[in-house]
């Protein structure tokens, strides 16, 4: 009898794990290992001009990245679940300056954030998975009676970058500058992507709440 409790419950336990796997892989919740925090750095873009004989050198260019002098320096918390990607900074009655939320997905994809539930303005910057700011939106938050999913703010991109409106200009961030990421104690530079399907994300939230790395039809998520 004692045996039989004991094969049970390893048994529950491997149905457990197996189930948290899955959810992690789909990207439903965050692995418990995953970063809750991180800084982003960003950096002029300094092949403006340049020849392209740099894509050349990619190890040279990222020592020279390390080396230079940021223009901003961001302290973000993580949102690389479609839970957290669904609440967002909707749960958040302000932000300082200087800080902000970081969403990622799994795959470069075209994303359309909207400000569902959102009680203050942000910068919303779309980053590529080269590391490169392809959009800038300053976005308002709704009014009284206005639903935040009609303010829809669209860009391609792996990461998302929420701060308070006006940090853009205030800093010099523009479209084409360069990102780097560190996530806790694993420093990531972003490097490389894949692209595939139309991403539809919210400002707030997921209308739908599904896997961003395997989505095929549209998704909504916010900040």
């Amino acid at each position: 009898m004692a045996l039989e409790y004991v094969w049970k419950g390893l048994l529950v336990i491997a149905v457990l794990s197996i189930v948290g796997v899955v959810l992690v892989q789909a990207g439903v919740v965050s692995a418990p290992w995953g970063p809750d925090s991180g800084e982003v750095r960003v950096f002029d873009d300094e092949e403006d001009g340049e020849p392209t004989a740099e894509a050349d050198n990619e190890t040279s260019n990222e020592t020279a990245d390390d080396d230079r002098e940021p223009k901003a320096v961001v302290d973000v918390e993580i949102a690389d679940s479609s839970r957290e990607r669904h609440t967002g900074l909707s749960n958040h009655d302000s932000l300082e300056s200087g800080n902000g939320m970081l969403f990622i997905h799994g795959d470069e994809d075209d994303l359309t954030y909207v400000m569902r539930e959102m009680d203050f303005d942000i910068d919303i910057i779309f980053i590529d998975a080269d590391g490169e700011i392809t959009t800038i939106h300053h976005a308002r938050a709704p009014g009284p009676n206005e639903d935040g999913n009609d303010l829809e703010y669209s860009g391609r991109g792996q990461f998302v970058l929420e701060v308070p409106r006006g940090y853009a200009n205030e800093t010099g961030i523009e479209v084409g500058d360069e990102v780097q990421i560190d996530l806790e104690s694993n420093q990531t530079i972003i490097t490389s992507a894949e692209s595939g399907s139309l991403d539809r994300v919210a400002a707030t939230t997921d209308r739908d709440v599904t896997a961003p790395p395997a989505v095929a039809t549209t998704a909504y998520f916010d900040s």
